[in-house]
């Protein structure tokens, strides 16, 4: 027998097991997040005897006479301060790191209610987020310790939540204190537990699987295989991704699930796996772009197949004249590696069978309701209206969570065994199994007259998709639509090719292919400066678009451009040291090249209470506190008469994933077109006489197909555009970014803030120190070794919000800013370290840098 206080609270267990599965799984105390269970992400960080403590690594008998405080242990006086100055300081995005790093923060203050910045990074450096790059953390420590330390009382003063002013997000208080429902956290009576087994090797043939020894054991209800599954197929865009590997299959790279254990007992999941013996038989495979390339025909990553999954060419004006009579040129190749989203959250999913529909009903955290129920649905063949997809919080995605990954495994056992079954990863599981950023290798050559004025880009790009599809194509196509950069010239040749392997898949994260071809066009743009003798601001100045240039796509850049003004708010940083480095960037906002995109929503009366009705995901962007904050502006009405429901596929309509920087301008149109129909009303009535009333919004915007032969297409319904400015200390570390961005009209200065600083912190990552490591299909990186900065790494970001001379029409003219804000980080990164010591490095993550040796 083992006794533990907890929260002053005496437990026992007949059993000697980790803290954090007893405080989650037995007591019921999911405030502690299970983040990694390796000790390395401090999501899980609770007090042991004053000691910031990871409560994945204590065993229940290492802690007898120990004293263990978690979230929900806080004195009603920690509680109300914590949760109110880290909703006032902006510092909860996802969420999902906030419970550990608030116990991380009581243990500092605990002893010392006068810390500085310095003493607040030291104590949370066990502690990582993947969202707010730190900065609104420390500031919410800050301004802890002053309450505690003044004892001043805490005053929750109303706030108005009209555009532009600064707003607590609406989510903010119940995910600080750990009350927030993510999936994990929740707990069905009859609930089972399932765990893939996957494939040994990157590509192999199945030659048997034998479930007896693992059936026969009292502790399995059921080991599900490929025949168990009505449709065995999925793939967001193609359909080219088994949902298990069968026997006489191949398999296509080491995440692939051959069949599934189910358990009453999660605990006894591993040895239940090693109880199956399957029979593999090894094959060759193709783990680079380039030898993908070349096995053509040889060796098929799928036997029905070409190795390319697909290619395009980007042709404008006679690019071949214009780089001939160019006065200066230069050509370099650039490489960009694998990275892990390494959102905070796991991937995990409950599935319930739903008697009344013969269907399901899946509760997950992902970036698009409908997505998964489209794709449960297809492979169950039930009709789409039998499968009903709950949205829990979303602890990070940053495109990590726009493919199947436990869904529909979870969905099919549930099914099956009509009862509810909960899936989910390992850390370690995740790492291998679900798509990363596309390694690119890119060759750029560009041209300019003596005054340095650009005539023309050519620029070839091949990408690495890994072994499925998932949205590889349309990731490619930004890369290529972007890769010529914000810039007024108008020949251009650009070709894209991606191309299967038998390594990890690789779909959309965080910048869509352009956080890829920016950095290498924009590195080869100051090499293309040095050779006129211009400096690299002035030669991005004299080239950026402007109100009724061209774009190089051919796109007349519209009354919103504002790249000139972000070059002009980042001038003086830029000037104010000689080894300064820059780049620019642009980001689309919506789908665009003739996708079809609309956002959509509903708001509807209910016990007296607005409710805000709408697919859209959030993941930490603060979707639900935009929706509300336009609604309050297009209505009047008050905060508090607002709800912003969670997505559902049986509440809120389709407005369609959460991608492409799309939701801000295109669900907050739809909900101010919503809005203002109720406002409408109300200047007739009460709110009280509409009650049981709905009112819709919808928004599409058309535009033109890739290869439109207009001479101005219209690709997108608008851009973003930024500049950053990097400065490096004596010691050769990141000191400062300098973060110019146009986003058109700001909705919640906190808010955008924040994602401006945590996009730029991900972007030094991808810069300097993360590298996802592989060796001939198998997976070599640890979380805790994926290079992932730390509060300690994290330098001051000084951010700028301007916008064009006029401002766009959806959404108040908000455009999207969580992809923009990484995207030029890593080659102005380059550009400091290139006049720091004269090496113009090709390759990220950079060598011989500070970070890296």
């Amino acid at each position: 027998m083992f006794t533990v206080n907890i929260n002053n609270q005496i437990h026992t267990s007949d059993r000697d097991m980790k803290l954090l599965p007893y405080l989650r799984d037995v007591l019921h105390l999911t405030g502690t997040k299970d983040g990694c269970s390796e000790g390395a992400c401090g999501a899980c960080t609770v007090i042991v005897d004053g000691k910031a403590t990871r409560a994945c690594v204590f065993t229940l008998s290492k802690l007898q006479g120990k004293s263990v405080i978690t979230i929900e242990g806080l004195t009603d006086r920690e509680k109300e301060v914590y949760s109110y100055c880290f909703a006032q300081a902006g510092a909860v995005q996802c969420g999902f790191c906030i419970p550990g790093m608030i116990m991380s923060a009581k243990a500092l203050l605990d002893v010392n209610r006068e810390p500085t910045r310095a003493d607040i990074k030291k104590a949370i450096r066990g502690n990582i987020c993947r969202c707010t790059g730190y900065i609104k953390i420390e500031d919410a420590i800050l301004m802890a310790a002053e309450y505690f330390r003044s004892d001043r009382p805490v005053n929750w003063d109303s706030e108005e939540g009209r555009i532009g002013q600064r707003m607590r997000r609406v989510d903010a208080v119940e995910k600080a204190l750990g009350k927030g429902t993510y999936t994990d956290d929740i707990h069905i009576e009859g609930m089972v537990y399932g765990r893939c087994i996957r494939s040994k090797y990157p590509r192999a043939r199945i030659i048997r699987i034998d479930a007896s020894r693992a059936e026969a054991d009292e502790r399995c209800i059921k080991v599900l295989t490929a025949h168990d599954v009505p449709l065995n197929e999925h793939g967001h865009l193609i359909k080219d991704w088994p949902v298990f590997i069968q026997e006489g299959k191949i398999t296509h790279y080491i995440g692939d699930a051959i069949c599934m254990v189910v358990s009453e007992d999660e605990s006894a999941l591993d040895e239940l796996c090693a109880l199956v013996d399957i029979e593999y038989e090894e094959l060759p495979g193709v783990f680079s772009a380039e030898e993908s390339l070349r096995e053509r025909g040889r060796i098929n990553v799928h036997h029905d197949r070409d190795n390319l999954m697909y290619d395009l060419t980007l042709e404008r004006g006679d690019v071949d004249r214009a780089l001939r009579e160019s006065d200066f040129r230069v050509s370099y190749d650039f490489h960009t590696p694998h990275t892990e989203h390494a959102f905070m959250e796991v991937e995990c999913a409950v599935g319930c069978y739903d008697e009344s529909t013969k269907g399901v009903i899946v509760y997950t955290s992902s970036q698009s309701v409908f997505d998964e129920q489209r794709e449960i649905s297809h492979l169950l063949r039930l009709d789409i209206q039998q499968v009903r997809c709950v949205s829990m919080f979303v602890g990070g995605g940053f495109g990590g969570k726009e493919d199947m990954s436990v869904q529909h495994h979870a969905a099919l056992a549930a099914y099956i065994l009509q009862r509810p079954v909960k899936v989910k990863l390992t850390r370690q599981e995740s790492i291998s199994v679900h798509p990363k950023r596309h390694p690119m290798d890119m060759h750029v050559e560009i041209g300019c007259d003596s005054n340095g004025i650009l005539k023309g880009s050519i620029i070839d790009i091949i990408a690495d998709t890994g072994a499925y599809a998932s949205l590889g194509g349309p990731v490619l196509q930004r890369a290529c639509t972007h890769a010529a950069g914000p810039y007024n010239y108008q020949n251009i040749r650009i070709t894209g090719k991606a191309l299967y392997t038998n390594n990890v898949p690789c779909g959309a994260f965080r910048g869509f292919g352009v956080t890829q071809s920016c950095f290498a066009f924009e590195c080869a743009l100051n090499k293309l400066a040095e050779k006129v003798g211009l400096d690299p601001f002035e030669i991005r100045y004299r080239n950026a678009l402007k109100v009724g240039d061209t774009m190089p796509n051919g796109q007349i850049a519209s009354g919103d451009t504002g790249l000139r003004e972000c070059l002009d708010a980042v001038k003086d940083a830029y000037y104010s040291k000689k080894g300064n480095g820059i780049a620019c960037a642009l980001k689309n906002s919506g789908l665009g090249v003739g996708v079809p995109d609309t956002g959509r929503c509903t708001i509807s009366i209910e016990q007296g209470k607005v409710h805000v009705r709408t697919s859209a995901a959030c993941m930490g962007q603060g979707l639900a506190t935009v929706a509300l904050m336009i609604t309050v502006e297009a209505t009047g009405l008050k905060p508090e008469d607002i709800i912003v429901e969670h997505p559902d596929t049986a509440r809120t309509p389709n407005s369609g994933t959460s991608t492409a920087s799309r939701q801000t301008t295109f669900t907050g149109e739809a909900v101010k077109r919503a809005a203002l129909a109720l406002g409408e009303a109300l200047k007739s009535v009460e709110l009280r006489d509409l009650e049981g009333q709905e009112f819709k919004g919808e928004f599409t915007y058309s535009t033109d197909a890739l290869y439109s032969q207009k001479p101005n297409p219209v690709s997108h319904l608008a851009y973003s555009y930024s500049a950053q400015v990097v400065e490096l200390d004596e010691a050769g570390r990141v000191s400062k970014v300098t973060a110019a961005c146009d986003a058109g009209t700001v909705i919640n200065m906190t808010s955008i803030e924040g994602q401006i600083e945590g996009g730029v912190v991900m972007g030094l990552g991808f810069a300097l120190t993360e590298d996802f490591i592989t060796d001939q299909g198998y997976v070599k990186s640890k979380y805790g070794t994926l290079g992932l900065l730390r509060a300690p790494d994290a330098p001051a970001v000084e951010v700028a919000l301007v916008h064009g001379p006029k401002k766009g029409f959806a959404a108040y003219g908000a455009k999207g800013i969580g992809e923009l804000c990484t995207i030029p980080t890593a080659p102005a990164v380059q550009n400091a370290y290139y006049k720091r010591d004269g090496i113009f490095r090709t390759s990220l993550p950079l060598e011989k840098t500070a970070y890296k040796k």
